[in-house]
Formats: C-alpha cells, sequence, structure tokens
C-alpha cells in the first residue's frame, strides 16, 4: 500500500515547505515511507538548460544546436553551474554536505561540457551531422536538471532525519540501454518502501528516448510508469496552486472554487489548452490500471485537493472549470478545389504542421476551407504557411492571432448552455470568432480575440461558476 508521488518545479524551490508539508506533513506522525516522490529540476533550471518556455529565449541546448559559428553555449553552461552551485549554497550553508552537492554537480556539468565540446569538434568534418544528435544532445542536458534536485533532496532528508535514498533514472554513464519499464523495475528490485523514502529523478533514459514523445512532459511519464509498474494504491502530484474553477490572477482569489473532483477527460481538456495537470498520454497509463491520480496545494497540505479518476461524473451537468489560452494562430487554407476532397487536403496539411511540431488545439472546416488553431510562436508559424502555400499554390492561405477560452466539465449535457455562454461573452462586448462543441460533451471552446481573453474568462466564470446569494456554486440543470 503505497502512493507515487511527484513534487512541481516550483514547489521545489521550497525545501522547507516541500519537507514540513508534504514529507513531515503533521498527520502522518512520522509515517513517511510507502511514498515514492518523483522531483522534477527546480524551478527556471531546465529553462536554462533548453529553452525558456514561456519567451523562447535559447538555454544551452538551443545555443548549443546554432553552435557550428559560435561558442557563447560554453558560457551558458558555466552561467547555469554557477546559478546551481548558487542554489546549493542556499540548501546546505557552509557545511561539508554543501561540498559534496557541489562535487555531484560539478561531475555532471564537465561531463556533459565535454560531451558536447567532442560532439562539437566531430560535427565539423563533413560525414558527421549536428541535427543527427541534437535529440540524444537534449536529453543529456535535460537530466542534470533533475538529478540537482533529486540527489539534493535526499541528502536533506537525510540530514533531517528521513532515510531517503537518491534514485538516479536518468542513465548517467550508464553501459546499456533499456526501455522506460526496464530500467524502473531494474532501479526498485532491492528497494523496500516500508523502511525508504526513495528521491527519484524526474528524467529517465530510455532506448526509445522520452522527449521524443513528451518534450518537457517527460518527468510526468516516469511518475506514471512508477505508479503502473509499482501498483499504487494513488498517484499525486504535488504543486504550487490548485486545480480551480479559473485561474485566481484574473477572477480573483476569492471566486476561483478549488475542484474536489473531476475525471481524466477534462484533465485531458485542460492538456490540450496547454495547462497540464498530468500529460494525456501519462494520464492514459494510470486510467487503464484505475489509479486515481490527486492534485495537491504543496502551501496547504491538510487541503484535500483534486481527485480525479476515470469513472467520476458530475451529481448533475455543470460547468466546472473554465480555461483557455492566449497567443494562439489561427491559420486558414481556403481552396475551392477542397469541396468533397478534404479527405486528401487535410492529411497533407496536417502533415506539414506535425513537422514542425506545432500544436492543434482546434480546428474549423467547411465545404471548402479549413482552420487549425496552433500553438506555437510565429517563426514557426511563418515557416508552415510559407510550405502550405508551397504545398497548395491555388489556395488562399491566412493567419491570425487569437485566443481560445473553454468552460469543461465532467458532464456538460445542460439545456441551453451554448446560449448562456453565448450570452454572457456577448454581454461582455466581446465578439465571438468561431465556436466549437462536440457530441461527448465535456468542453465548449470560444475563439475571440485575443486582447478579449481576461474579461471573457471573468464573464464565464461570473456566469457559471460564482458563488451567488444562497452560498452555492450555480448548478444548472438539464
Amino acid at each position: 500500500m503505497h502512493t507515487i508521488e511527484k513534487i512541481g518545479g516550483t514547489s521545489m524551490n521550497d525545501y522547507a515547505s516541500v519537507r514540513d508539508n508534504i514529507v513531515f506533513k503533521p498527520s502522518r506522525f512520522k509515517h513517511y515511507y510507502n511514498r515514492v516522490f518523483v522531483v522534477s529540476a527546480y524551478g527556471g533550471v531546465t529553462d536554462k538548460l533548453l529553452e525558456f518556455k514561456k519567451s523562447g529565449k535559447a538555454g544551452v541546448f538551443k545555443l548549443f544546436a546554432s553552435s557550428m559559428e559560435d561558442d557563447s553555449w560554453l558560457d551558458a553552461i558555466t552561467a547555469l553551474n554557477a546559478d546551481l552551485h548558487q542554489i546549493n549554497a542556499q540548501l546546505f550553508g557552509d557545511t561539508e554536505a554543501l561540498v559534496e552537492a557541489d562535487q555531484f554537480i560539478n561531475d555532471r556539468i564537465i561531463d556533459a561540457r565535454q560531451c558536447l565540446l567532442d560532439l562539437q569538434s566531430l560535427c565539423h568534418h563533413g560525414h558527421f551531422a549536428l541535427d543527427a544528435h541534437l535529440a540524444t544532445v537534449r536529453e543529456m542536458l535535460a537530466s542534470l536538471g533533475e538529478a540537482h534536485s533529486a540527489w539534493n533532496t535526499a541528502k536533506l532528508l537525510q540530514r533531517d532525519g528521513v532515510n531517503a535514498c537518491f534514485i538516479d533514472l536518468t542513465g548517467w554513464r550508464a553501459t546499456e540501454h533499456m526501455s522506460l519499464d526496464e530500467r524502473i523495475q531494474k532501479a526498485f528490485a532491492s528497494i523496500d518502501l516500508a523502511t525508504s523514502l526513495p528521491i527519484v529523478t524526474g528524467y529517465a533514459h530510455s532506448e526509445n528516448g522520452l522527449m521524443s514523445s513528451f518534450n518537457r512532459g517527460y518527468s510526468e511519464m516516469t511518475f506514471s510508469r512508477l505508479a503502473v509498474l509499482t501498483d499504487a494504491t494513488e498517484a499525486i502530484i504535488h504543486k504550487e496552486f490548485h486545480l480551480s474553477s479559473a485561474d485566481p490572477r484574473l477572477v480573483g482569489e476569492a471566486k476561483a472554487v478549488p475542484i474536489g473532483r473531476t475525471n481524466y477527460d477534462v484533465a485531458d481538456q485542460l492538456a490540450n489548452l496547454g495547462m497540464e495537470a498530468i500529460h494525456p498520454k501519462a494520464a492514459k497509463g494510470l486510467r487503464q490500471s484505475n489509479i486515481p491520480l490527486r492534485i495537491k496545494n504543496t502551501f496547504e497540505p491538510e487541503h484535500t485537493g483534486t481527485l480525479i479518476t476515470g469513472d467520476y461524473v458530475s451529481d448533475a451537468p455543470r460547468v466546472e472549470i473554465v480555461a483557455g489560452t492566449k497567443g494562439v494562430y489561427a491559420l486558414e487554407i481556403f481552396d475551392q478545389d477542397m469541396a468533397g476532397l478534404f479527405h486528401i487536403f487535410d492529411p497533407k496539411i496536417v502533415t506539414i504542421i506535425k513537422r514542425y511540431k506545432a500544436h492543434i488545439v482546434s480546428k474549423d472546416i467547411n465545404a471548402n476551407s479549413v482552420t487549425h488553431y496552433l500553438t506555437t510562436n510565429l517563426k514557426t508559424v511563418k515557416r508552415i504557411r510559407a510550405e502550405l502555400e508551397e504545398t497548395f499554390p491555388e489556395a488562399e492561405v491566412d493567419q491570425k492571432k487569437v485566443a481560445i477560452v473553454s468552460v469543461i466539465g465532467s458532464d456538460l449535457k445542460i439545456n441551453g448552455l451554448l446560449a448562456q455562454t453565448a450570452l454572457a461573452i456577448s454581454s461582455a462586448g466581446i465578439s465571438i470568432l468561431a465556436v466549437h462543441q462536440c457530441m461527448r460533451q465535456v468542453d465548449v471552446q470560444f475563439v475571440i480575440q485575443e486582447e478579449d481573453y481576461a474579461n471573457a474568462v471573468k464573464a464565464l466564470h461570473q456566469s457559471l461558476v460564482e458563488i451567488h446569494d444562497h452560498g452555492r456554486a450555480i448548478c444548472l440543470a438539464s
């Protein structure tokens, strides 16, 4: 009877809260064990290792990927090493443990730096292409962040009286390649969960590579497979916020309501909008194994959080969450010849979009046009558009930056919901550019001007979720 628990990067930045609110949670009465913790890198470290998730600013990896002309990545990895040492100093103070911590990360950074120098030198020869090795480089660099945080956390918990052990799944200096499942099973073959507390790297090396499939969501896949392979009773993710009815920063902390229960369908809709409770492919394993997932706020340890299961449906149809995303590009292709031949046109369009690794949030179709709503950067959109114009020379291709706002629930079979949501948005003076609602009845999406996003979230939340005079959330009955 054990749980698999994951700690997010922002929470990892506050070791005292992780220790006191998660590991030493008062209700546990020193029963620290029968738990496994999968840890993310400290907040901001993976951005510096790879690229900044929100801005796209280059980290070590992105600089190295264009390094044939300069060595700016060397300065970046040196600066990163100094930042990691600063984190160590804050955690360990002036102690012998600080020397150990610095030595551990120094060894990893020196190894990684030498590997990159050797690869750079090799690729100056015409027979070797840097692009062929970039996926491996990305994985190697990503692993540094989780190795650093996991080693530190295990050492700090040992100092604080817990029999913690560092479980390194990164494959560093490993002599053989193996699958993710094999690596996990090998690492845990001799672990007694009743007497030890494993602190596991969120990154795990596998022969097929996690990042090619999950990119920055790799730690959630490690977490999910650990839960499935060890037959956990519950999977728990500790974040710095509650899974709430809307972003408290938009609607106000007093108005946003933590969600007590929901299902994996809802979690998938949030992930599609880029607001991941958990990566959909990681959720799939938990769902198939009937393992419940709980999302908890690190800084409110006594709150039960949000329980996500496969079979939950709200006791009456209702909106649970208002969410969305800005910075979406609507890419429209109009071609008179598309009528009756959509099955030929669209696969070609999707192939081009996927080649540039843009995420499709949604799409509209009619007789002779299709619009894909993409979350990516402008540079990528321009590249996709140029290839589409070359592939379909008779077509008209256009793009527009928009936002998508969505109402989501485990059961939205509500008479008049579409009318009420549209009325709430229009009453706020907002024009609706497109509407999407599918027969599964778990979400309704509205495409709006990007500058209207915040007001649309507020208007929908006020109309569908907020507390009224009787002190209860609106629950629309069909």
